[in-house]
C-alpha cells in the first residue's frame, strides 16, 4: 500500500529528545500520525550554535533547524542540503549553517524563539509542532567518574579516551524550568516517547529541567524509551539496555516509563568497524535484570544499511502497534 493512502491516526504524539535520534523518530512518525508535537533540548553549545548562542543571546537553534527538516513535506533530500549547508568562507558567516541563520533571522524578526519557530513551520509547511523544553538559555554540567567537572555539551560529546572517564551526574546550570506548553502537551498526550540519541548530551538534557519530572509522572500517555544500539565511549561505555534504564530513572524516578524498546538486529563486522575505532560497542540486551514495569520489548529496529541508527519506518509501526 502507498503510504499515501495510509489513513494517520489523530492520536496525540509527544517526542522528546535531540539530535538525529529525535530527527529519526519523527521523519517516520509523521507518516503514520497527523498530531506531533516534538520537544527538543535547549542545552546545545557547539559549533554555529554555540556562536549564535553567545553572539546574539538566543537559544540555541540547530536541534530546531532538525525538526524542522524532519516534519517538513518537503522533498528531504534538497531541505536537508540546504538547511544543514555550512558556509566554507566568509568573514563571520564561515562555519554557520543556512538553517540556523535563518532561525536567528526570524527570531530577530518576530521577537522571540517560539515565534521565530512557528514562523519558520509555516515556511516549511511543518505538519506538527515543535517546542523548546524550556525557554530559558541554560548549558549542561557534568561530574565525572574522576571528579572532574565538564562544561558544556560539546565538551562532554569530545570523545577523549586518555582523559574522559564515565559519567557520574549531569545537572543545568543555571537551573530551567519546563516550558509551559511543553507540559500542556505532556499532560494530554496519548503517547511519550523518549528517543535514542546521545544519552547525556541529547536526552538527559530535557528531563533535568524543573517540572518535567513531575509532568512525565502525571501525564495519562503510555510513555516509550527506545534505548540506543550502540554505546558510546564518553557516555555510555559499557552501558547494557538496562543499565540506560537505570540511569535514565536517575532523572525521572521508577515506575514512569511503561515500554523499553530494544533493538535485537545485529550488524555485520563492516558497519561496526568505524565504531570499533571510537570504542562502541552493541548494547547488550540483559531481559533477565527487568522487572515488570517497564515492558521490555526486544524487536527488529536496525537500518537495513549505512550507520548503525534506528529505522525510522520500523520506529513508526511499532509505536502504531502500541498505541
Amino acid at each position: 500500500m502507498s503510504r499515501k493512502l495510509v489513513k494517520k491516526s489523530n492520536k496525540k504524539i509527544v517526542v522528546i529528545g535531540g539530535g538525529t535520534g529525535i530527527f529519526t523518530v519523527i521523519s517516520g512518525l509523521k507518516n503514520y500520525f497527523s498530531n506531533i508535537t516534538a520537544v527538543v533540548t535547549m542545552a546545545d553549545n557547539g559549533g554555529s550554535t554555540g556562536i549564535l548562542r553567545d553572539e546574539f543571546g538566543i537559544l540555541p537553534p540547530g536541534d530546531i533547524r532538525r525538526a524542522l527538516i524532519a516534519l517538513s513535506p518537503i522533498d528531504k533530500g534538497m531541505l536537508s542540503k540546504l538547511f544543514n549547508y555550512r558556509f566554507q568562507e566568509g568573514d563571520g558567516l564561515k562555519g554557520h549553517s543556512f538553517g540556523n541563520l535563518m532561525i536567528t533571522a526570524l527570531e530577530r524578526i518576530v521577537g522571540n524563539f517560539e515565534s521565530a519557530i512557528k514562523e519558520a513551520g509555516k515556511i516549511l509547511s511543518v505538519q506538527g509542532e515543535i517546542l523548546p523544553v524550556t525557554l530559558k538559555p541554560t548549558h549542561l554540567i557534568a561530574e565525572m567518574e574522576n571528579g572532574k567537572i565538564i562544561k558544556g555539551e560539546t565538551s562532554l560529546d569530545t570523545f577523549n579516551p586518555k582523559i574522559w572517564t564515565g559519567v557520574r551526574r549531569v545537572w543545568l546550570k543555571p537551573e530551567a524550568r519546563i516550558n509551559p506548553r511543553v507540559k500542556k502537551s505532556i499532560l494530554k498526550a496519548d503517547c511519550v516517547i523518549l528517543s535514542p540519541g546521545d544519552f547525556y548530551t541529547s536526552l538527559i538534557p530535557n528531563l533535568l529541567v524543573k517540572g518535567m519530572r513531575k509532568t512525565l509522572k502525571n501525564t495519562r500517555a503510555n510513555i516509550l524509551y527506545f534505548v540506543n544500539i550502540m554505546t558510546k565511549y564518553s557516555e555510555t561505555n559499557g552501558f547494557t539496555a538496562h543499565r540506560f534504564l537505570e540511569n535514565l530513572e536517575k532523572y525521572i524516578g521508577k515506575n514512569i516509563i511503561d515500554y523499553i524498546l530494544i533493538n535485537k538486529t545485529r550488524p555485520n563486522i563492516l558497519r561496526r568497524k568505524p565504531y570499533i575505532k571510537q570504542r562502541g560497542e552493541l548494547v547488550k540486551i540483559d531481559l533477565e535484570n527487568f522487572g515488570t514495569r517497564p515492558v521490555p520489548l526486544v524487536a527488529d529496529l536496525l537500518k537495513t544499511r549505512g550507520l548503525i541508527r534506528h529505522d525510522s519506518e520500523k520506529i513508526a509501526k511499532l509505536v502504531k502497534t502500541l498505541i
